[in-house]
């Protein structure tokens, strides 16, 4: 809902604020005062044309900002977040300056955006009906979901349900043709991996083979240098020839403690570490003997060796550079293997589903069909209904619901994704189903139903867009309605009633009217009069809030054209009462 519009150079107003509320608020006001450039205002907000002209005369730029509360409109505050902008206690501010020049910066919670984003934002939230706007309702898809809305919950599960079974057959199409189309590709992955798993298992490497067959082949292939410096080492440390060795020089060390131990503890203690020595020496000479005499030169077996590591050597070249990562590249391309050699399989499967789903959806498609035809009906007479009482008497509205048949496709058990079998028809179809809907309009008795924006005048086609809203009141998800002198051309009963059908639409919304007609002020919640100052400009005080005697006051000026005139006046008090008793009944009817 929005509840404050700002406005500053726009147009004939130097700077006003209007502050609106729930239910129905007119705006009222000689001719030439401003009155439509609230709703050029509004346009503006919703990211509508910027027009240079538009900018007040010596003004730099004109400004509109509209704040918004989004407290029940969740996606609207997330938008918000995701463009950058703020929001405040559950509200919003939009804004959109218009230089002279014809420059135009669109603001959404403070931060700068292209209108193309905030027209985004900002169209869910208002419906606009003047004479020469582009209205919501005139867009097929528009047309279309107000009939859904008005259908109920019948026509929602089953839209629902076509949407959910659509988007699945969508995927399941996608898929198999992604399958298909890979196929050739995939029979060739699948001999490349077939052959290197092949190659692997016909070698046969265990985990860690290469790093211990490395090892190997370095011992074998310096056995005689192993053996000879073994040998050295041992004679170094326990010489058979006599020569002097490590132990023999210890075992001095030792007895030149020995014999001085019984003098000095530490000396002793000295020994004993020597005799420690000793030990070790003579168990690692045993050590490096063992050693050297298990060298053996085994030509065979290194060539053994070096054979298995070549076999090795081609493997890792190719899938990895360790054996454990071929392995492991062996393992996952086993796993592949099966899903690639499943490819048949796969698109038998998936054309299964595909036949499926699409049955599913012909008889949902027929079901929706039909509930949107008994739905179109209904909704035709109310909008007819609700005509008769706006001046339009011999005006009739229906509620087209067509389907648009296409011709046989060559393969039909593969037709293409944009045509379905419906009751032996090959019909165009969409996420929202294969109906078309279309609201035509005779607006005299004998004439052809015609598109609205074909059929109808544009007073006409405000009254029509008018009609529409009354019957929809209730399943619209937009908050705020607004019509730009929807009461052309009529007067008298015909305009006390187009009053009750906006007094009507406001308990399930907020309506905004510029008029000039009493009949329909009365039926305001909020009344604001748009008021000239002496130079014929607007001033920051030209948009005003009227209380009970000033409504009197200008209705009387709307009835007679004088502000003061006790007939006028009394008429006014005449008009307000009706309307009040008119609205508590219909709360009380409500209740």
């Amino acid at each position: 809902m929005i509840e404050e519009i700002r406005i500053s150079s726009l147009g004939v107003i130097d700077s006003s604020t209007l502050e609106l509320g729930p239910g129905l608020t007119v705006i009222t006001g000689e001719t030439g005062a401003g009155k439509t450039m609230v709703v050029t205002a509004l346009g503006l907000l919703l990211g509508g044309r910027a027009d240079s002209g538009a900018v007040r005369s010596g003004a730099r730029q004109a400004r509109v900002e509209g704040v918004v509360d989004v407290t029940s409109l969740a996606g609207l505050g997330a938008a918000v977040d995701d463009v950058g902008g703020e929001t405040e206690d559950g509200r919003v501010v939009l804004a959109r300056n218009v230089s002279a020049e014809g420059r135009s910066r669109a603001f959404v919670g403070g931060a700068s955006v292209p209108v193309a984003t905030l027209t985004e934002l900002a169209e869910p939230l208002v419906a606009v009906h003047g004479q020469s706007d582009q209205h919501r309702l005139l867009k097929p898809q528009m047309q279309r979901q107000a009939l859904d809305m008005f259908a109920g919950d019948a026509v929602a599960a089953l839209s629902a349900r076509y949407a959910a079974l659509y988007d699945d057959l969508t995927a399941c199409e996608r898929e198999l043709a992604e399958v298909v189309a890979s196929a050739r590709e995939r029979a060739r992955e699948a001999d490349l991996l077939r052959f290197g798993v092949g190659e692997i298992e016909a070698v046969e490497p265990q985990p860690g083979e290469d790093g211990e067959l490395a090892a190997e082949e370095a011992r074998l292939g310096h056995a005689d240098t192993l053996r000879v410096a073994a040998e050295q080492a041992r004679e170094a440390l326990s010489s058979e020839q006599g020569s002097p060795d490590a132990l023999g020089a210890v075992a001095a060390a030792r007895g030149q403690l020995d014999g001085v131990r019984d003098h000095d503890p530490a000396a002793a203690e000295l020994a004993d570490r020597i005799a420690e020595v000793t030990y070790l020496l003579s168990d690692l000479a045993a050590d490096v003997a063992s050693y050297a005499s298990g060298i053996d030169t085994d030509p065979q077996r290194l060539a053994a060796v070096s054979e298995r590591r070549a076999a090795l050597t081609a493997l890792t070249r190719k899938y990895g550079d360790t054996v454990d990562e071929v392995l492991a590249w062996a393992e996952e391309s086993s796993a592949r293997l099966l899903d690639l050699d499943s490819t048949d399989e796969q698109i038998a499967v998936l054309d299964a589903r595909r036949t499926e789903l699409r049955a599913e959806l012909a008889e949902v498609a027929a079901a929706l069909s039909a509930a949107r035809a008994e739905a179109a009906g209904r909704l035709g007479k109310a909008v007819t209904d609700e005509l008769a009482l706006l001046a339009m008497p011999h005006a009739k509205v229906t509620v087209d619901v067509r389907q648009h048949e296409v011709e046989d496709p060559e393969d039909t058990a593969h037709p293409p994704t944009d045509r379905l079998l419906v009751g032996g028809r090959w019909l165009r179809t969409g996420r929202s189903g294969v109906d078309e809907v279309e609201i035509l309009l005779a607006a005299n008795t004998g004439s052809e139903p015609r598109p609205l924006h074909k059929g109808a005048s544009g007073g006409e086609l405000s009254r029509v867009m008018l009609a529409v809203e009354v019957s929809l009141a209730g399943t619209s998800p937009v908050p705020t309605f607004v019509f730009d002198e929807v009461d052309s051309g009529v007067g008298g009963a015909a305009a006390v009633e187009i009053g009750r059908r906006l007094a009507a639409l406001a308990r399930s919304a907020q309506v905004l009217v510029v008029t000039h007609l009493p009949q329909v002020a009365a039926y305001a919640d909020r009344h604001v009069v748009v008021e000239k100052s002496s130079d014929g400009s607007v001033t920051s005080s030209g948009l005003t809030t009227l209380d009970d005697a000033g409504r009197e006051r200008e209705l009387s000026r709307m009835l007679a054209g004088l502000a003061g005139s006790d007939t006028a006046i009394a008429h006014a008090r005449e008009l307000l009462d009706v309307a009040r008793d008119t609205t508590r009944q219909g709360a009380w009817n409500r209740g």
